[in-house]
């Protein structure tokens, strides 16, 4: 059931990837859920906002602490298409999200078990479930086929 709902879910994670690839963005989007239901969204804006820290996370978790009205994004679940660099992954675990689904593994900023595992680290006080590989070949190919892109420009 699970599985079937993690696959809901990205969906929609997806389509806010999509969305930052028709904008000119790194292909990566992002939504929170509460209550089986989304609380807030978000996609890579870095370049249209000239702010590093524009990532789709970050983003999300910014909508998440306003609608919520709390920082702590207690009993929610976070859905994003790329593993969350090391940025993203500090600001999740200060948000105290209870779970983390991401698709694909970020092999240039990895984190997650494949660089620095930050979210697996022992003496941190919250820990995050995590479960990765949802919808795996759907958002690996929207990040491929936009740097192929990029490069086939140059």
């Amino acid at each position: 059931m699970l599985m079937k709902n993690d696959i809901y879910w990205m969906k929609y994670a997806l389509y806010f990837a999509k969305l930052a690839k028709y904008n000119g963005e790194i292909p990566v989007g992002a939504i929170i859920i509460k209550n089986n239901k989304i609380i807030s969204f978000g996609n890579n804006n870095t370049i249209k906002n000239n702010d590093p820290t524009a990532h789709a996370e970050i983003i999300a978790l910014r909508r998440a602490g306003k609608y919520l009205k709390n920082y702590r994004l207690l009993n929610t679940t976070m859905y994003v298409t790329l593993e969350p660099c090391l940025m993203c992954s500090g600001a999740i675990i200060m948000s105290r999200i209870s779970r983390l689904v991401f698709s694909t593994y970020n092999k240039k900023y990895s984190n997650i078990g494949s660089f620095v595992d930050l979210l697996g680290i022992y003496n941190i006080n919250y820990k995050i479930k995590i479960n990765s590989g949802i919808l795996k070949k759907e958002c690996t190919s929207i990040i491929h086929d936009f740097f192929y892109l990029k490069r086939k420009k140059k």
